[in-house]
């Protein structure tokens, strides 16, 4: 099970720490992934890290900003979110998978497990 937090609203510019805390897996054996959804748009992979953390991965839109990194001693992956845009605002999900590639690649199909996403709302 995953259990993503830390959204909420925040101003153009400013930043939002994601977690995602995982139980019933063994952590460090899959890679995690961040997925966001806006309104009316596609689901999207937006950073993603491998099971050791010596691999990231960043979609375009959020290179620079975002930031993906793990704690495999704590069972956690993050997302810290900086320079936030309005174009940002989204349902943000965290997912695990043993294919970290699947990630890069946005096969969503993949994922071997999903949290409920949790929303990121950025005030213009």
């Amino acid at each position: 099970q995953l259990q993503a937090s830390g959204g909420g609203l925040v101003q153009a510019g400013g930043s939002l720490r994601l977690s995602c805390a995982a139980s019933g897996l063994t952590f460090s054996r899959y890679a995690m992934g961040w997925f966001r959804q806006a309104p009316g748009k596609e689901r999207e992979a937006v950073a993603g890290i491998n099971w050791s953390g010596n691999s990231t991965y960043s979609a375009d839109s959020v290179k620079g900003r975002f930031t993906v990194s793990r704690d495999n001693a704590e069972n956690t992956a993050n997302l810290q979110m900086n320079r936030l845009k309005p174009e940002d605002t989204a349902v943000y999900y965290c997912a695990a998978t043993k294919n970290f590639w699947a990630i890069v690649a946005g096969h969503f199909q993949d994922m071997d497990n999903w949290g409920k996403g949790t929303l990121v709302t950025v005030s213009s």
